[in-house]
């Protein structure tokens, strides 16, 4: 890991060995097109250089509008940023990798992405349907097309330089084994769950062996109980250093050799989240020990299906 001048600063290594990613990213789920705007704009005059969405967002005009009046202003240019995209479920034929890649970097206005993802290695109905069901609200899948298939369509899409890293996201360990096997194209990033409660630590000791980026979306719990941020040990480090339980639990994503991604449309969240410093090591190692509570938040690994399961306290 290539640290600068500071911990929101940090790059990450890629798999081609000349490339980072930065460690500090920002998501874009913000289902208001007006407040999506006003928090990309905010978050790139703070400091986010690497920017994250995806087709199933449908907001991917209003990211590209906001990244344009962010060059057109001088905030950023488009070699400082790291953007990326995702592959919808419906849309893992091989045949229709390629539109929908065209169809994100239209929606971007971007000549090119730094990296796109198979969002889930789900394969729905192809079609334009994001959410395909059948009539017990069940989604239907395609058994027409294998998770390989689909990856080697993602490898042409590198191969003809319009995107310079292609990866996974909402995969478990033993799908992305299966992927690493056969790739002639290694996966650059990994984007899952994790977090205190779900470290995940098998998963990022695998991707670390192989060179593989491990980006934690929902690094803070999504506001979900049982909270991170209420957790005792994030609570008593963030008193003892002076900074806020979220920013504690970033730092640790990060100082243990990960990305993240945090998502926010308060200026003043978006700032305290980019403002990340280092922990002690003896932080470090009361959260990897000192923290029981193990859960996943987001069955989204399990059916394709994203959406976060509130839990009574």
């Amino acid at each position: 890991m290539h640290r600068l001048e500071s911990l929101p600063h940090t790059q990450i290594p890629l798999a081609d060995g000349a490339s980072t990613i930065p460690a500090v990213g920002f998501g874009t789920l913000i289902a208001d097109a007006e407040a999506a705007r006003k928090a990309i704009r905010s978050a790139l005059e703070v400091g986010f250089r690497h920017i994250d969405g995806a087709d199933v967002y449908r907001n991917e005009e209003v990211v590209g509008d906001a990244l344009r009046e962010a060059f057109e202003a001088g905030t950023v240019k488009r070699d400082e940023l790291f953007v990326t995209s995702k592959l919808w479920n419906n849309n893992h034929r091989p045949e229709r990798v390629r539109l929908a890649f065209e169809r994100s970097l239209r929606r971007l206005q971007l000549d090119y992405l730094d990296c796109y993802l198979i969002h889930t290695p789900f394969a729905f109905q192809p079609g334009e349907d994001y959410y395909p069901m059948n009539d017990r609200g069940e989604p239907v899948y395609d058994p027409g097309v294998t998770l390989i298939d689909t990856w080697r369509a993602m490898e042409s899409l590198v191969d003809e330089g319009r995107c310079r890293f292609i990866g996974l996201s909402d995969i478990t360990l033993d799908k992305l084994k299966e992927i690493v096997e056969i790739a002639r194209i290694k996966p650059a990033v990994v984007q899952v769950e994790s977090h205190p409660y779900l470290p995940e630590w098998e998963l990022l000791a695998f991707c670390q062996k192989h060179g593989i980026v491990l980006l934690a979306f929902a690094p803070l719990g999504h506001g979900m109980e049982p909270r991170i941020t209420d957790d005792p040990v994030i609570k008593g480090i963030a008193t003892r250093i002076g900074k806020t339980p979220a920013q504690v639990a970033l730092a640790w994503a990060v100082q243990r050799g990960g990305a993240f991604l945090t998502t926010s449309t308060h200026p003043l969240h978006i700032r305290e989240n980019f403002e990340i410093a280092l922990l002690p090591q003896e932080a470090m190692q009361e959260i990897q020990h000192g923290i029981t509570t193990h859960i996943r938040l987001n069955a989204v690994v399990e059916t394709g299906m994203p959406g976060f399961v509130p839990r009574a306290k």
